[in-house]
């Protein structure tokens, strides 16, 4: 079996594939912009360079993600991702500005459109070109608990429907001759950025907060506990958090004092084989305590208060 260090290293193909198509899209949407002159296809174009500029930055933070465990790193290097999508957020936003920046001359004085049947064509090319390497980064990304193929999986597909309106604002101007069109859906395709340059950012926010895993394997983790409870067995301090594509678990299983070291130690190994066959890349910790101790209850929060009785001697 493949280590968990080998499958995130392998990740960074994706990464490549990624880089390679938005090389692809800048060069046809660039194309594109200076057959027409739309301002729309351009705003398309400079979404496709934060593109790279993503990809770029993922490519670098899942090499660093893919690094082993270390003294200064002993829970390893996986929250270096959500540097990535957040820079790539942070981008999308710039990018965003840029665009209505881009814009609102053309508003004000609208040009004319050229050659749209040529710059279309060109355009709905790349678009194409970024549909499928986005399910491609998707379904990796979710095969292997990835945020960085996720976060650009999403944002490509972001391109795609960003693109679908650019068109569509292209090809109404050559419908109705109405050239403001064009900078109105430039307008809302900055909208549409900024609405996904935001949710990527605050994805990343709640991966450097340690935030709990999704409610679906929450539940999963008490069902299986809960399934020990029924033999005399009890759990607290359950607490849980997702640090790029590792995952990580902790909490106490109490059980009765006259139990044999031994005996519990089986009862972990149980559970937590449990756990790990029902949430793939799951680190999981756990700590025996006796029901018939009084301090077994002093740690179910964070912080444990310090209390006479957490000083008892052996």
């Amino acid at each position: 079996m493949r280590s968990k260090t080998q499958n995130c290293s392998s990740l960074t193909r994706y990464a490549w594939l990624s880089i390679g198509a938005a090389v692809t899209t800048i060069v046809l949407k660039t194309t594109a912009y200076f057959l027409t002159g739309s301002v729309g296809l351009l705003s398309d174009a400079l979404e496709s360079g934060v593109n790279l500029v993503g990809a770029m930055m993922a490519l670098a933070m899942l090499t660093i993600a893919a690094r082993p465990a270390d003294e200064d790193h002993t829970y390893g290097h996986g929250k270096a991702e959500y540097f990535s999508s957040g820079v790539e957020g942070t981008l999308i936003l710039i990018a965003a500005v840029s665009i209505m920046v881009t814009a609102i001359p053309r508003l004000i004085s609208p040009q004319p459109i050229e050659q749209i049947g040529l710059g279309l064509g060109v355009s709905i090319a790349a678009s194409l070109v970024n549909l499928i390497v986005a399910r491609i980064l998707l379904k990796a990304g979710k095969l292997h608990h990835s945020i960085t193929l996720e976060a650009d999986a999403h944002h490509l597909m972001t391109d795609v429907w960003t693109s679908i309106g650019v068109l569509a604002g292209v090809g109404l101007v050559a419908l109705t001759g109405w050239q403001r069109l064009d900078p109105i859906v430039a307008f809302i395709v900055a909208a549409n950025i900024v609405w996904s340059g935001a949710r990527i950012v605050r994805m990343s926010a709640l991966g450097l907060m340690d935030t709990a895993l999704p409610v679906a394997e929450q539940t999963k983790l008490k069902t299986i506990l809960e399934k020990y409870t029924k033999n005399g067995v009890e759990y607290h301090a359950l607490r849980s958090r997702q640090s790029g594509s590792r995952q990580f678990v902790s909490f106490h299983v109490l059980v009765p004092g006259k139990w044999t070291v031994q005996r519990g130690h089986r009862l972990l190994e149980s559970i937590e084989a449990d756990i790990r066959r029902a949430i793939p890349r799951v680190t999981v910790f756990t700590h025996l305590e006796s029901l018939n101790d009084p301090t077994s209850w002093e740690d179910t929060d964070l912080d444990r208060p310090e209390t006479p009785s957490s000083n008892t001697k052996l």
